[in-house]
């Protein structure tokens, strides 16, 4: 039956969601009047997020809401689906709400809008709570945790009254954690009435920006997207050896666009990925690594990547343009190393392609990709500069021209599709004997870029918030929605066109529901991790944590990686990636930054965020409680740990680019001197991770040798960090004292940054010696230039002593304070390109791979039969 067949309605819709629900915890399937509620209920939440989103509520001065009731009636939703959607105890009451959740679900929404009801008398007595304050938030804490509990399992439950526990408990820790505590009061008034924790940045995010994500991907879904690029990924490959799993990988990363949830992605793309994979000769093990491989680098893709993304614009204050920005190049070698890993698996296992009905010659096949890339370029310099143009020339007048210019295409679009026949969604595990036809595979979807193009254009050129953003695109989704029936039906001559209007509202009454049903579990994660949040900003963990973690690692920040990474790993293994990500990063990310710079390496902050978010995504996949590989495991009928082993091992490939990043910032796309030097930061990134995956595989060209594997890992060394042999043989950096500091400041170039070694007595009484990077703006003098960074200095003989700082300025906020003392310059020294490594490293693959190809030859040799 075809994807926006009438037949498929509320009952296929409700299936799926409960389907992903039972996937990751095992929420209610419901009947009767509790099935409307449950129905009615996400439906207002929609329509409540889409309302704040809008210009709509300033147009018309009314339903206006400041952002800490927009985050409490936001939680009051989730809380209260969390109650009556999940069961107290897994299996029981799984088909209907017993009263005492109704009573729950009801008391933990009153809790969670508390603050909007009485907003106004709340505002009135800050840091005076009365009693009833009190026991509602002591309440309110409680039931959250609970629900917690019900939506997302226990471990983060136990993560959020373990640091409200050391909040309590602060005398009696041991002494390297230890602090003076809290009363209880105190902490109920500091975690639920304010906008410290549970209401904090984790809470808004997810008020302002992620709901319309998720939102915007349940529109996609129901439209047909999800089973749109499914079948795209197997037309163009399909035929290629292995091409089943090369196609799971596609098709995964399309729908990261979709899914922010690794679990929920391998059920949607794994349903019908892994049995084709199987078909063609993976083992099952393997069949579902690749499935959770993919799913879990779904959310690494820009240009929606997971909801721990959004945060990063919160926590690094930073737009959200740059993190997709700093994040692309990862995300993009990561998927092409996975699909290098497949290609090796099919070779190993010798596999063919699926048949194509019609098979191109090279010819052709060439000439179509030609065309294509032509065509995207063409498309892409048309939209950029065409629409440039009639902005430039229109002003605020672009918009009517626009809109609807975009509509008009939209319509051409689906008229187009009808052309071809629609695109049937196959039934679960079902056989493939030949790949669809890619040409008209592609041609019946077209339509379902425009909200995307929509959403980056919004992004990138526009430079709207990712709110607004979300908002235009998801209502351009909702468009898409309402009119892709009655239009398909009348270009096809068909009757019943108001009718099909009349399904389209159907569909986007069940989108907009599952959206809010999607959005329960990621609700409640960033309300619970604000209790984390809260803990460190009332208890000054965070400088606890510094000492600690310096006492753990010894100051070596590559051990302080590890144990973070291992940290993440550890808390991903139950936690949502989203309240993971904001767990550790709340506690190590800060520490990471202090400690490198300490030790002489000024790690960007952004840096250290994408490592954190790296590790807790690839916890969905590691063994023994990665819920990515226990929900392939069930559909490929292997055994989870060992899928999840598989999958880790696949992933390792990504677990090496966050300590890459954190030493080659480039690979971020961060101090790049020009074009010549992002091609360069490219092509060796790409080829050191193609490397890298035949070591792990243990095969290139044919097996490898022990030895050549480890040539290999080298080799990718080599090529994603050339620096750490080229400083042994030319040093970066000497350098200076003294007057020689002034020297070097005064003659510094204007967009080169400068570091300083400063030292000097903390605020707890301890000495601190550190590094610190100033972008030094043009001056008359190396006085006037230090004045304009926020330093008075005077020369003390070979160090100058830091006479004022001024407030706000950037050497205040890197920490430095008065009678602080300027010890040296780092000079930046004349030397050839580290580039220059690359040299060696290709040659030394060039060796390698000279003995694999003249093994495999005198392999295939031997193998043939004697005449």
């Amino acid at each position: 039956m075809a994807k926006n067949d009438p037949g498929t309605g509320a009952g296929a819709d409700a299936a799926k969601v409960n389907q992903i629900l039972q996937t990751e915890i095992g929420g209610r399937a419901l009947t009767g009047p509790a099935s409307v509620i449950l129905f009615v209920i996400p439906l207002c939440w929609s329509l409540f997020q889409l309302w704040i989103a809008s210009p709509l509520p300033f147009i018309f001065n009314f339903g206006l809401f400041n952002s800490t009731e927009a985050r409490s009636i936001h939680l009051a939703f989730a809380v209260f689906l969390a109650f009556s959607a999940f069961p107290m105890i897994k299996g029981v009451h799984v088909n209907k709400v017993p009263f005492y959740d109704w009573l729950l679900a009801l008391a933990a929404a009153f809790s969670a809008s508390y603050l909007y009801v009485f907003y106004r008398e709340l505002s009135t007595r800050p840091g005076a709570p009365t009693t009833a304050d009190l026991w509602i938030s002591m309440v309110g804490l409680m039931l959250l945790l609970e629900a917690t509990r019900r939506a997302l399992g226990l471990p983060l439950a136990i993560v959020a009254v373990v640091f409200i526990a050391y909040s309590l408990g602060g005398p009696h820790m041991p002494d390297v954690i230890a602090h003076k505590g809290v009363s209880l009061n105190k902490l109920a008034s500091h975690q639920w009435l304010g906008t410290e924790g549970v209401f904090g940045v984790a809470l808004g995010v997810s008020t302002s920006f992620v709901f319309l994500f998720v939102l915007f991907g349940a529109l996609l879904e129901r439209a047909g997207a999800g089973n749109y690029f499914i079948k795209v990924a197997y037309a163009l490959l399909g035929h290629m050896r292995g091409g089943p799993a090369k196609a799971a990988v596609v098709s995964s990363g399309l729908s990261g666009v979709i899914s922010g949830s690794s679990i929920a992605n391998v059920v949607t793309t794994g349903t019908f990925t892994i049995p084709l994979m199987k078909r063609v000769g993976f083992p099952a093990t393997k069949a579902g690594a690749v499935e959770v491989a993919a799913s879990t680098n779904g959310q690494l893709t820009p240009p929606i990547m997971g909801a721990a993304a959004f945060l990063m614009v919160e926590y690094v204050g930073i737009p959200y343009l740059d993190v997709i920005k700093h994040a692309i190049l990862p995300a993009m070698i990561s998927y092409v190393a996975l699909m290098y890993i497949v290609h090796l698996e099919a070779c190993k296992l010798k596999m063919e392609g699926v048949v194509r009905l019609n098979r191109p010659t090279l010819a052709q096949r060439m000439l179509n990709w030609v065309v294509l890339l032509i065509g995207l370029i063409a498309l892409t310099l048309f939209v950029y500069y065409g629409i440039g143009w009639t902005k430039s020339a229109m002003g605020e007048a672009a918009p009517w021209v626009l809109g609807p210019l975009l509509i008009a295409v939209y319509v051409g679009l689906v008229g187009y599709a009808t052309r071809f026949p629609e695109l049937v969604e196959d039934e679960p595990g079902a056989a493939m004997g030949e790949l669809p036809e890619v040409g008209p595979t592609v041609k019946t979807g077209l339509y379902y870029l425009l909200p995307v193009v929509v959403l980056v254009w919004c992004l990138t050129v526009e430079r709207f918030s990712p709110q607004l953003s979300a908002f235009w695109a998801t209502l351009f989704m909702i468009f898409i929605v309402l009119t892709q029936r009655p239009l398909k039906a009348f270009f096809r001559k068909h009757r019943g066109v108001l009718q099909e209007f009349a399904g389209g509202f159907v569909d986007l009454a069940h989108s907009l529901a599952t959206g809010a049903r999607n959005m329960v579990g990621i609700g409640v994660a960033t309300a619970t991790a604000g209790i984390v949040v809260g803990t460190v900003t009332l208890t000054g963990i965070g400088l606890v944590m510094t000492e600690f973690v310096e006492f753990l690692s010894g100051g070596n920040l590559l051990l302080m990686l590890i144990f973070t990474a291992v940290i993440s790993l550890i808390l991903g293994m139950g936690l949502p990636t989203t309240a993971n990500y904001i767990v550790v990063s709340t506690l190590m990310a800060p520490v990471i930054v202090t400690l490198g710079a300490q030790n002489g390496l000024l790690v960007p902050l952004i840096a250290v965020h994408l490592f954190v978010f790296y590790f807790g995504i690839l916890a969905d996949d590691t063994p023994p409680v990665g819920l990515a590989a226990y929900a392939a495991a069930a559909i490929s009928g292997a055994d989870p740990i060992r899928t999840g082993i598989q999958g880790f091992a696949y992933d390792i490939r990504t677990a090496i680019l966050p300590f890459m990043f954190i030493f080659n910032t480039q690979l971020l796309l961060i101090g790049l001197t020009g074009w010549v030097d992002l091609l360069i930061t490219v092509a060796s990134a790409v080829t050191a991770m193609l490397v890298f995956s035949a070591a792990t595989q243990g095969y290139w060209f044919t097996r490898s040798y022990k030895w050549e594997s480890l040539l290999l890992v080298l080799i990718t060394f080599t090529l994603f960090r050339p620096g750490f042999w080229w400083d042994m043989i030319y040093p970066p950096y000497e350098e200076r004292h003294g007057a020689e500091i002034m020297e070097y400041v005064e003659t510094a170039p204007v967009d080169e940054a400068v570091v300083f070694r400063v030292s000097g007595m903390g605020f707890d009484g301890r000495d601190i010696t550190t590094y610190v990077q100033f972008e030094l703006p043009e001056g008359s003098s190396a006085q006037e230039r230090m004045s304009a960074v926020g330093l008075d200095v005077s020369d003390i003989g070979d160090e100058l002593s830091v006479g004022f700082v001024d407030f706000g300025s950037p050497a205040a906020d890197a920490g430095i304070e008065f009678g602080w003392n300027i010890e040296a310059v780092q000079a930046t020294l004349e030397r050839p390109p580290r580039e220059l490594m690359f040299i060696p490293a290709l040659l030394l693959l060039a060796m390698v791979a000279f003995g694999q190809l003249k093994r495999k030859a005198r392999e295939e040799a031997q193998s043939q039969p004697a005449c």
